[in-house]
């Protein structure tokens, strides 16, 4: 049938020779090219799609640029661009469903980049892409999305260029996760988990299009754990985008992303028949919560993550599952890492986990359930590293969970009726796993890691070997152990074992100069070392050679010469004659030449692909870069280069703690400087509240006197009601006093203002005689009488108001005169003696006087008021002379005008006689010239003409004497 299809495209008969599918290729793409009709193009595309995965070499390398055309072109027809992005894809993409062999596949792979390569020359086809996926249309968005999913596949970094640097290029990709049609939402996931890869900033980029929210939406749309392959989908996109990302991971922080974790771990009490799928999704997501607290972080973005973890109840949540029962191994060992990783170098989550129990009968701390599956052989490996790994995370910069655990093997705290973590480590330690050797004494070494105090008890602790023999310390033990296998090493023992313990011994020896000494004191430690780095054993025993040569040369460098026979020199005379310095130094290297130890220093977490390879730890490599290179300069130093160095350590620390004393003098003075700052600040703030007090309390006092005052008055007053009538005279006459006074203050304000007025009226008095010559002079030469009539008005009415106020200063004189009468009588009175038979006489003449100062001070007031009246009238009188002064000034001006054209009148007659005059001189002088010619002249004419001139020059004379006259 579509061979049928093909002869009808190319016309052919259907019988004879049939077509390759190259003929037939090239015919179809010389049909989209060359079609005029929408219709002829759309059916060879379609046949070009169908054609794609059976000849995918020849529709890519012919096709591929007709395919972009007809993106670029035929944008109006979805149909046709669904089939060109699907005819790209299947030339693009590497098919993975089909089975094939090794070479099929790597020649698909070849294909898919080749074609991408050709795709990609040009990155507006990128662009082009882009722009399409904002069609809504299902035939094209789908397609589209597919088909830039295939090309990130094939060529990551050169596609995520071009998506970086095109405008809204992220974000049109971001709309894909809001499309309602769960096909291209779930492969739009699929897009952004290849976008994502590796690149920062389109990780940056995606997070702040809000991409937490829609995709923690989406996982709980979904069901969280329990949903399908979108949840895993969403899941790896966020690893994507948080991984190796501090900026994302605090921007998820920040957004309280981490609190929206917690309900994906509720699990039930019946955990059996997990699905794979929601195995796979809790596991991605205990990986996105340890991506967050991860020990490659920044230590203080590390630390707020617990912090929000503990706040919100995940931590909880998580040792919730940790204790569970039914819960599959790979889930439990991978929350194990989970809750290690939350826990690490963190107090207040570490000792959270110190007081989680198991839901055991008794109940028992969750450290030491741990601690059983770890030194249990038949717990599976992984577990195991887990368990450990979980140890050391919560021993990690914990000095007080280091504490508590090394107290468990002390004698005094033992407890025969439980299982402590010490009796398990212990257990561990000798037991005949090799494995559990190894872990238990790598724990125990967390467990003294930086802490002195936790090495020196340590050595008190006492083993029970063997009915009837003396216990032994946990240190001769170690090197019991030690010993004992060497001897029987010919035989095949373990170096896991050697190796575990000589890394304890390491950890627990190494500046602790206690320790050493203890070590030193059993006589056959050293010759045991001693033996063992001098022999030549081979490549399994290297290590234990090196391990050996390390434990020897830290017995040197931190012995403090407290023993005799093993002192620093001895000792190091003693590895010159056995062993030989640079022998020492050889096997001293071997350790950090292990292939083993580079990968044990990368990170923390225990990993190992065996437990055979299990033979570092991540914290002894760092000890062991530590010590190599001063353990090597301490065996080459001879006595007098130690004896220096000794004096100059006692130099050092001489004046490190002169130092440390400065130090505290001036945090003391520090502290006394600050607290006498705070006295200041009392102070101050005391001394301003008394100061307010201070002022209070004034204005209360003020209060107080004025009141007092008043009191007083007011007594006076009864007092002198009371009192006899010469009392009450002199009372009256310091009354009148009084009255007086103010009577004299008045009448001098009076004077003042008279004087003032008088001035004032002068003023008046001259500028009234200034505008009455300039209005007489305006009148005569304004044209009607209007003004004139005005300005008589005007100085009748000043007139008037002159003598008015002529009248008040008689008045204001006699006034004064009788005032001061009544003083010069008021004085008399009071000067006179007082007497008894006199005082009924002065009591009607104090009535005389009170009537008399009450007449006078209703006078007074009444020339108060007339003198307002005055001013008002004056006032007035100042705003008529304004407008009589603005008319005068209006009347000037008019003057003024008239004059200038009486003057321009006079000089046009001027002018005008001049003209005349000459025009009769002329008509002389023509008529003199016609006499002198004979000619004959009316003797009228001209005499009349002389008479016109005559009369002319009278009526100049005339007028020029009537302007004289009225000038």
């Amino acid at each position: 049938m579509t061979m049928n299809f093909f002869r009808g495209v190319m016309g052919g008969q259907p019988a004879g020779p049939q077509p390759t599918g190259a003929e037939t290729i090239h015919k179809l793409c010389d049909r989209v090219a060359s079609s005029t009709l929408l219709e002829d193009r759309r059916d060879a595309v379609r046949a070009l799609k169908s054609l794609s995965k059976k000849y995918r070499l020849e529709v890519g390398t012919q096709a591929m640029d007709h395919l972009v055309h007809i993106l670029q072109t035929d944008r109006s027809d979805s149909e046709i661009l669904g089939y060109a992005l699907d005819t790209l894809y299947n030339i693009i993409c590497n098919d993975e469903e089909e089975e094939q062999d090794e070479n099929a596949q790597k020649q698909d792979e070849d294909l898919g980049v080749l074609f991408t390569d050709k795709f990609l020359g040009d990155s507006e086809n990128v662009t082009l892409l882009l722009t399409l996926l904002e069609e809504f249309d299902f035939h094209v968005r789908w397609p589209g999305v597919k088909l830039l999913t295939a090309l990130l596949k094939n060529q990551c970094n050169q596609v995520q260029g071009v998506i970086l640097v095109s405008p809204m290029g992220v974000s049109r990709l971001m709309d894909l996760l809001a499309d309602s049609r769960e096909v291209i939402r779930n492969d739009g996931l699929l897009l952004l988990q290849q976008l994502t890869k590796g690149n920062a900033a389109i990780q940056k980029i995606v997070a702040f299009e809000n991409a937490f929210e829609r995709l923690l939406d989406i996982i709980t749309e979904e069901g969280s754990s329990d949903g399908g392959i979108v949840v895993e989908d969403c899941l790896l996109l966020l690893v994507n985008l948080l991984k190796n990302n501090s900026s994302n991971q605090n921007f998820f922080k920040e957004g309280s992303y981490i609190q929206r974790m917690k309900p994906w771990f509720e699990v039930g009490d019946d955990n059996s028949g997990w699905s794979a799928q929601k195995v796979t999704n809790l596991h991605l997501m205990l990986q996105l919560v340890r991506v967050m607290v991860s020990p490659v972080n920044s230590p203080g973005a590390t630390s707020s993550c617990q912090k929000s973890m503990y706040q919100c109840g995940l931590l909880q949540q998580l040792c919730t599952i940790l204790m569970a029962t039914g819960v599959p191994a790979d889930i439990l060992t991978e929350t194990i890492n989970t809750v290690s990783e939350v826990i690490r170098g963190s107090q207040i989550n570490q000792d959270y986990f110190a007081s989680v129990n198991a839901p055991s009968n008794p109940p028992r701390p969750a450290i030491v359930v741990l601690l059983m599956s770890m030194v249990n052989e038949r717990q599976p490996f992984v577990l195991r590293c887990a368990v450990l790994y979980c140890f050391q995370c919560f021993l990690y910069k914990n000095q007080k969970g280091q504490g508590e655990i090394v107290a468990t093997l002390l004698p005094s705290t033992i407890d025969a009726n439980s299982i402590s973590a010490g009796q398990l480590l212990c257990g561990g330690l000798f037991s005949a796993d090799s494995l559990s050797n190894w872990c238990a004494a790598v724990a125990l070494a967390h467990a003294l890691q930086d802490n002195l105090t936790q090495k020196e008890q340590l050595l008190r602790v006492q083993l029970a070997t063997s009915l009837g023999k003396p216990p032994v310390s946990l240190l001769q033990q170690c090197t019991n152990i030690l010993s004992q296998g060497d001897k029987i090493n010919r035989r095949g023992s373990k170096v896991q074992t050697r190796v575990g313990l000589l890394m304890l011994l390491c950890t627990w020896i190494s500046n602790c100069p206690i320790a050493v000494t203890h070590f030193l004191h059993n006589q056959e430690n050293v010759p045991f070392l001693t033996g063992q780095i001098s022999e030549n054993l081979g490549e399994d025993e290297r290590l234990v050679q090196g391990l050996c040569a390390l434990l020897l040369g830290i017995c040197i460098y931190y012995n403090d010469n407290s023993l005799e026979n093993y002192t620093k020199d001895k000792l190091k005379q003693l590895i010159e004659k056995r062993i030989g310095k640079e022998n020492f130094v050889e096997k001293l290297g071997f350790v950090t030449k292990h292939e083993l130890y580079s990968r044990a220093a990368q990170k923390p977490q225990p990993v190992f692909p065996s437990p055979e390879q299990m033979l570092f730890d991540h914290e002894f490599t760092k000890l062991v870069k530590e010590l190599e290179g001063v353990i090597t300069k301490a065996v080459h130093k001879t006595s007098e280069e130690e004896k220096k160095e000794e004096e100059v350590k006692k130099t050092l620390e001489q004046h490190d703690s002169i130092v440390i004393q400065y130090k505290d003098l001036i945090r003391d003075q520090d502290t006394q400087i600050q607290e006498l700052r705070e006295q200041v600040s009392t102070l101050s703030l005391n001394s301003e509240q008394m100061q307010n007090q201070i002022t209070q309390q004034q204005s209360q006092i003020q209060q107080h006197k004025d009141q007092y005052n008043i009191l007083k008055l007011k007594l006076g007053k009864d007092s002198q009601g009371l009192s006899s009538s010469q009392g009450e005279g002199a009372h009256v006459n310091g009354l009148h006093s009084e009255e007086l006074s103010q009577l004299r203050e008045e009448v001098e304000e009076l004077r003042r203002q008279h004087a003032l007025q008088h001035t004032q009226l002068s003023d008046k008095d001259s500028l009234i005689n200034t505008l009455r010559c300039g209005a007489a002079a305006a009148a005569q030469t304004a044209e009607g009488g209007v003004g004139g009539s005005d300005n008589t008005e005007l100085l009748g009415e000043v007139e008037s108001l002159r003598s008015r106020v002529q009248a008040q200063c008689a008045e204001i004189s006699q006034l004064q005169t009788e005032r001061l009468e009544l003083i010069r009588r008021a004085e008399a009175v009071s000067s006179a003696p007082a007497s008894s038979s006199e005082s009924s006489a002065d009591t009607v003449t104090v009535s005389e006087l009170e009537s008399r100062l009450a007449a006078q001070t209703t006078e007074a007031e009444r020339l108060k008021e007339e003198c307002r009246g005055l001013r008002e009238g004056h006032a007035g009188l100042e705003q008529q002379l304004a407008s009589a002064t603005s008319t005068v000034a209006i009347e000037q001006t008019e003057k003024t005008k008239l004059q200038q054209e009486v003057q321009e009148s006079k000089k046009e007659q001027d002018d005008l006689l001049m003209l005349l005059a000459d025009q009769d001189q002329k008509i002389l002088n023509l008529k003199q010239r016609l006499r002198d010619l004979g000619e004959t002249i009316d003797e009228d004419e001209d005499e009349l003409d002389t008479r016109d001139q005559f009369g002319e020059d009278d009526d100049d004379d005339n007028e020029e004497e009537d302007e004289e006259n009225n000038d």
